[in-house]
């Protein structure tokens, strides 16, 4: 296949390439490098792809229309897949203008993008933020998700209102999905993994929001990254027991779908926490902090509809997942092992 991933620098866009490179597709990445957070680490994992053959990279924002069209007016793609996005729920509420210009802007450029070349399967990041006010767990795709409480988790519903229009409009198979609280090697800096790891190294205390009674599906990169390629290799179709009597959300008479992609086993953060402690052999200072604004204290997926559709359900446990992060960091940031406390 050939396969254009927007956000190819990001954390999961990195990965999807990568994963995609490694079976034979040729990848063309887009990304526009922004310093949300530091840029290094974006030009460190684009830097592995560009070794490989097979990949190509622009450096686009997916906002910018004219450098959309221009770029690639006469290029086919068999799929796309959309990662580019302003990600952070609580950054949202201090930058509301970036999460306007690249997730309904950008979302846009697109959609339109897709209608005018006839690329064959549109797939992009939704996540579970949409579930916002919902308070049932599992969180399941025919839930209705119509109180967000961040802009971020607005724009991703908007994303999707978005996609089943064109996916009506114009017979576009288009498939949404709904990313849980993703960690792993190559993390963003902003997410708690990453976080918690830097400064506990540098003896720094660790912010705990809801003073620690937080659950979260956290799932590994790479269950991520295997849930991604499998939707795209299966285009999204209409679905003929769809009813507009009983309208389905996650379906629809139009080529168009929406799964959730988590671990389907949430974990409470302050045993994630003590995983994080085993792995980096250092004691966390806890900040006991209250819950803050456009966040939720419990996430869980249902993954039923993922692993029908496709044959897959996330299953790395945290015990793994942490560890394989915690060696990814002290390699990067080439962190000197802790030395040993002399035996008595």
């Amino acid at each position: 296949m050939h396969v254009l991933v927007t956000g190819a620098a990001g954390f999961i866009g990195a990965a999807v390439a990568a994963r995609l490179l490694e079976r034979g597709d040729t990848v063309c990445g887009i990304d526009n490098l922004n310093d949300y957070y530091d840029p290094t680490l974006k030009r460190a994992r684009l830097a592995l792809l560009t070794a490989r053959p097979g990949f190509r990279f622009e450096r686009i924002d997916v906002a910018d229309r004219q450098a959309m069209s221009e770029v690639f007016s006469g290029h086919r793609f068999d799929a796309l897949v959309h990662l580019a996005a302003q990600a952070g729920v609580r950054y949202s509420l201090q930058n509301p203008a970036a999460y306007i210009d690249s997730n309904l802007v950008g979302f846009g450029n697109i959609l339109e993008y897709v209608r005018r070349n006839g690329i064959g399967h549109l797939v992009f990041a939704s996540s579970s933020s949409v579930y916002g006010a919902n308070a049932k767990l599992p969180f399941a795709e025919s839930d209705a998700v119509d109180h967000p409480i961040s802009l971020y988790a607005a724009t991703k519903k908007a994303n999707e209102l978005m996609a089943h229009s064109y996916a009506h409009l114009y017979s576009i198979p288009v498939s949404g999905l709904r990313f849980f609280t993703v960690y792993g090697p190559w993390g963003r800096p902003d997410m708690a993994l990453f976080k918690f790891t830097a400064h506990m190294l540098a003896g720094k205390a660790i912010p705990i929001f809801n003073r620690g009674d937080m659950m979260r599906d956290f799932t590994y990169v790479d269950d991520i990254v295997e849930g991604v390629v499998r939707v795209v290799d299966r285009p999204a179709a209409p679905d003929p027991s769809w009813s507009a009597d009983a309208p389905d959300p996650a379906t629809s008479r139009a080529p168009y779908r929406i799964f959730n992609i988590g671990n389907n086993r949430p974990v409470q953060l302050m045993r994630y926490v003590e995983v994080l402690e085993q792995s980096l052999g250092v004691k966390a200072t806890l900040e006991l902090l209250p819950m803050q604004a456009g966040d939720v204290p419990a996430t869980m997926a249902d993954v039923s509809a993922l692993e029908a559709a496709v044959g897959y359900r996330p299953s790395t446990p945290i015990e793994i997942g942490v560890a394989r992060f915690v060696e990814w960091y002290k390699s990067y940031y080439a962190v000197a092992p802790r030395a040993q406390a002399p035996r008595a």
